[in-house]
């Protein structure tokens, strides 16, 4: 019993140095902020132009051997970085609450104001490790979230601001998975299995809020089981979320299962303070209008998506949201 009291202690601990390793992160940032700010006006005031890098790199170096990070590459990130965002007031609030390494990965991998925005604010909601973040920029999850579920109805600049907890929980309409490195040749067991290997990434993808609850899920209609392939629960949604994987092209028999499925979970399994539950038929591929006639009328929350076993190429989906926000634009006109 005491020692269960004294759990209170090694608390007490962890939020202390949790709150010491967020202050030491935060000066980090801001000193890189001011090394940045200090050399770029020196930069631009100066006869040396770029070679103020060279030159106080090789002075620290030289002067103070023991004062480590401030080589000529880092000290141009600084400098950079204090371009990027010295006139800009939604990043200030968020750039001490991540580390260098993460930060640095978002300079390095967005072109946009609000693609910088949507990856800090992400960053700092799902604590994304170096490794979870950097795995979010090379899928372009950014421009996937953006052509998702009818986003691109407003402008992105829009939907960025529109709520303190941008981005919320979003389920795509497009899954990269090409961490489950499948062969050519596989059976929708071995999809399963390679997801169920992996749950962490596929966790990753689809959305951190996602809890795994089970795979070949049982459940009992009448005399009859049945098998959902893989069981989730949501907690930002607060409702059970079933998958079907598919390996072919999206055809209509799928909406009638998966209706039995959840139907079924939401009498038996559901609580009461659970909302509907929500079916995710994952396909290869999907004709939109066999799509929209098969859900046209039907009412439980079923959604189709495709899924990619390679990387996304990142030019198409930027140049798809850029036609995207143009015709936004234009529409605006009129």
């Amino acid at each position: 019993m005491l020692d269960r009291s004294f759990n209170k202690i090694i608390d007490l601990i962890e939020n202390r140095k949790n709150n010491a390793y967020k202050k030491i992160n935060e000066e980090l940032i801001l000193l890189y902020l001011d090394v940045g700010k200090y050399l770029y006006e020196l930069q631009q005031n100066s006869r040396y132009g770029d070679k103020i890098t060279t030159k106080a790199a090789n002075f620290i170096k030289n002067k103070y051997p023991n004062i480590k990070g401030f080589n000529k590459r880092n000290i141009e990130r600084m400098i950079q970085f204090y371009k990027t965002y010295k006139d800009d007031k939604i990043a200030s609030t968020l750039l001490t609450q991540l580390n260098w390494s993460n930060n640095i990965l978002i300079l390095s991998n967005t072109h946009t104001m609000e693609e910088r925005h949507f990856y800090l604010k992400l960053a700092v909601k799902e604590r994304y490790s170096v490794r979870e973040l950097n795995r979010q920029l090379q899928s372009s999850y950014y421009q996937r979230y953006m052509l998702s579920n009818g986003v691109s109805l407003k402008s992105t600049k829009e939907i960025i601001n529109e709520a303190d907890d941008f981005p919320n929980t979003r389920i795509l309409d497009m899954y990269s998975l090409e961490f489950l490195d499948l062969p050519k040749e596989f059976s929708e067991n071995d999809f399963k299995k390679a997801i169920i290997n992996n749950l962490k990434d596929f966790i990753l993808e689809i959305g951190k809020d996602f809890t795994f609850i089970g795979d070949e899920y049982r459940i009992q209609v009448g005399n009859h089981d049945y098998y959902i392939d893989l069981l989730f629960y949501n907690r930002e949604l607060l409702c059970l979320v079933a998958f079907e994987l598919k390996l072919g092209e999206f055809i209509p028999e799928y909406i009638g299962k998966m209706n039995l499925y959840l139907e079924a979970l939401d009498r038996d399994i559901k609580k009461a303070n659970e909302n509907p539950s929500v079916g995710i038929v994952l396909c290869s591929s999907k004709d939109k209008d066999v799509v929209e006639y098969s859900l046209s009328k039907n009412m439980s929350q079923t959604m189709i998506f495709e899924y990619k076993l390679k990387l996304i190429n990142q030019k198409v989906l930027k140049d798809k949201l850029k036609e995207v926000k143009s015709l936004i634009e234009n529409r605006k006109k009129y």
